[in-house]
């Protein structure tokens, strides 16, 4: 078992994933961030995706850089499977922001910031399942 494989200290979550969450976490922070700054110049729903794609560039050079660094497989072909995962994750984020956004939170009275917090929650929810299709297949070794 190689050192990014061992436990972390409370014995539940690997080093490898504790990294991908603060590598992932900074590439949320830039793909949230984006987002206000290009909601100024396109609708919510495209600023999204943007910013989506903002982030995901963000997170595969950090992912490649800290976290899969064991991958024996070349940059274009992560990259390419990197897409692919994230294809699935942007449909989540998507889904969840603009559902909050336009249809739960208007319903239930929440006007607050409602569309931040509507990306903030829909950038979240792929936090799993972009780690164990990034894990399996855009940095496998």
């Amino acid at each position: 078992m190689t050192q990014a494989q061992a436990p972390a200290r409370n014995g539940f979550v690997s080093k490898k994933f504790l990294m991908f969450l603060l590598t992932g976490g900074f590439a949320a922070a830039v793909n949230w961030g984006s987002r206000i700054l290009y909601n100024h110049w396109m609708p919510y729903s495209a600023a999204i995706v943007v910013a989506y794609i903002t982030g995901m560039v963000t997170a595969f050079v950090l992912a490649k850089m800290f976290v899969f660094t064991d991958s024996k497989q070349s940059t274009h072909r992560s990259a390419f499977f990197f897409t692919l995962v994230n294809l699935v994750a942007i449909a989540q984020t998507w889904a969840v922001s603009v559902g909050l956004a336009y249809y739960l939170f208007p319903r239930i009275g929440m006007n607050w910031h409602d569309r931040d917090i509507a990306h903030l929650v829909g950038v979240i929810v792929p936090v799993f399942s972009s780690y164990i299709g990034h894990k399996k297949f855009s940095f496998h070794h």
